[in-house]
């Protein structure tokens, strides 16, 4: 296969790309037809320590420019990127199988959004004058890190590579990324056109590779910061190996999270959230609102039309923009899919449509709905990742309230109501972090992007991921003299 962004080699370290075949084969497959499209290698040790060491130099002379100078290479990169959507699209599709018409709106240009704010909030990041009594008086300075490692996920690699490198470089970390192994290629042209916009070699490393590599990452004691995007198995493990040196961290993990739809909402908007919610990329998204409780007076209509619009999915070549639906990732996850619609079947849920894996070569299964779902049920407790769409009924407020809350993940919660009073109200009592009012999965970089309870720690985009990026050194000032008691 060969198209105009496809990487030259495995690693991106020290400003060039790298290649060491003497790690482990990872083949990368399109989704969509199973095929090989590259081989690339493990990072070695070698490989990983001079990722370390190169950013560990960078960082400290990047550190030095003022805020406006590292706001300036972000800004660019992101010029750059947008100026190659359209071949930064199409690389993204055949690394994650998503359609090019979504690719092109939600990857890439998402990318370029957080690299353009955080250029921007870059110029202004300040400390504070504090005035004491007696004419005493303090000051703070925001500092880096250091060393940050970012550990990708494979479901938006360009956005995730971005949303955690953005922030990072300008509050004046490095950072080693380590990309999800099913989706390698996207992070290495970040890395590629950072060093186009004017970063320094090493301010940027990519290295490939899967928790073997990703291990040595998080343990290394000049590392100052992890932050995950992943699944909550995932983050518990790095967490507590991060926690044994102390190190910062984000965690940006699943979730089973619900989407409340009351019976005065209107129809149309509720089951586009839903579709929004459960089959945007094919279901894979750490946000989704997979427990979708409706009010019992719009159940029946809602069902009725969720399925009508579902049948409007179009299924087909991912690379054509009229396509709208997808593969999975991989056969792995393919099958972890279809477990779970079996387990749904199983525990008595109703199926509604979908159900099924597509003919053919590839990764592809059909949309799928369950009605008559209940809070017992194995798809309606575990973060399934793919595109099934489970309808609970629910009968009031509190009870909704509750029973949404009933869950140890808290990464994002939707309300679909006219009465903006009761959405409101909802949204204070559901215990999530990104939440939603007659929308649903919206995530512009201005707004701050986490979870609560198992669902993570720390918060990406906005101005909040300055706070996970920095620290703060605070100075007493006294102007008068030192007394002492002796």
């Amino acid at each position: 296969m060969t198209y105009a962004t496809q990487p030259e080699a495995s690693h991106f370290v020290n400003g060039a790309y790298l290649e060491d075949k003497n790690g482990p084969p990872i083949e990368v497959i399109y989704p969509a037809t199973g095929a090989v499209i590259a081989t690339l290698h493990e990072a070695t040790p070698e490989v990983i320590e001079q990722a370390i060491s190169g950013a560990q130099a960078a960082q400290v002379d990047w550190a030095k420019l003022s805020g406006m100078e590292k706001g300036r290479v972000l800004r660019r990169a992101a010029d750059i990127m947008r100026d190659r959507n359209h071949d930064l699209s199409v690389l993204e599709t055949y690394d994650t199988g998503k359609p090019l018409q979504e690719t092109l709106v939600a990857d890439a240009t998402s990318g370029a959004d957080a690299l353009e704010y955080f250029g921007s909030v870059a110029a202004g990041l300040t400390g504070e004058h504090i005035p004491l009594p007696g004419g005493d008086w303090a000051y703070t300075i925001r500092e880096p890190l250091g060393v940050c490692v970012g550990l990708g996920a494979w479901n938006y690699p360009t956005q995730i590579a971005c949303w955690k490198a953005a922030p990072a470089l300008a509050c004046g970390n490095a950072m080693v990324f380590k990309p999800s192994e099913t989706t390698p290629l996207s992070a290495l042209k970040l890395a590629e056109i950072l060093i186009e916009a004017g970063a320094p070699a090493g301010l940027f490393n990519v290295v490939q590779g899967a928790g073997t590599v990703g291990a040595p990452l998080v343990t290394d004691p000049r590392v100052a910061k992890v932050s995950l995007t992943g699944s909550v198995p995932t983050g518990r493990k790095v967490y507590a190996s991060a926690a044994e040196g102390m190190k910062h961290v984000t965690m940006e993990l699943g979730g089973k999270s619900p989407l409340i739809i009351f019976d005065d909402a209107s129809l149309e908007d509720a089951v586009g959230g839903a579709i929004l919610g459960n089959f945007y990329s094919s279901g894979q998204v750490c946000s989704n609102g997979t427990r979708v409780f409706v009010q019992r007076g719009l159940k029946e209509a809602f069902l009725t039309r969720l399925a009508e619009r579902t049948q409007q999915a179009v299924i087909g070549d991912p690379l054509d923009e009229a396509t709208n639906f997808g593969p999975m990732v991989s056969e792995g996850q393919l099958q972890i899919v279809l477990n779970y619609i079996e387990a749904g079947k199983a525990d008595g849920a109703r199926l509604i449509s979908g159900g099924h894996r597509i003919d053919g070569a590839g990764c592809w299964i059909e949309p799928t709905i369950f009605a008559d779902v209940t809070d017992d049920m194995t798809i309606a407790r575990e973060e399934i990742f793919g595109p099934v769409l489970s309808v609970l009924d629910f009968d009031d407020e509190a009870e909704v309230i509750a029973r949404a809350n009933a869950t140890e993940y808290g990464l994002s919660a939707g309300v679909y109501t006219r009465d903006v009073q009761r959405g409101h109200r909802v949204i204070e009592q559901l215990q999530a972090g990104s939440c939603f009012l007659n929308s649903y999965n919206d995530a512009p970089v201005e707004v701050p992007f986490g979870g609560v309870k198992a669902s993570g720690v720390g918060r990406e985009n906005s101005k909040a991921a300055i706070e996970h990026y920095s620290q703060l050194k605070s100075v007493f000032v006294r102007m008068g003299e030192t007394e002492a008691p002796f």
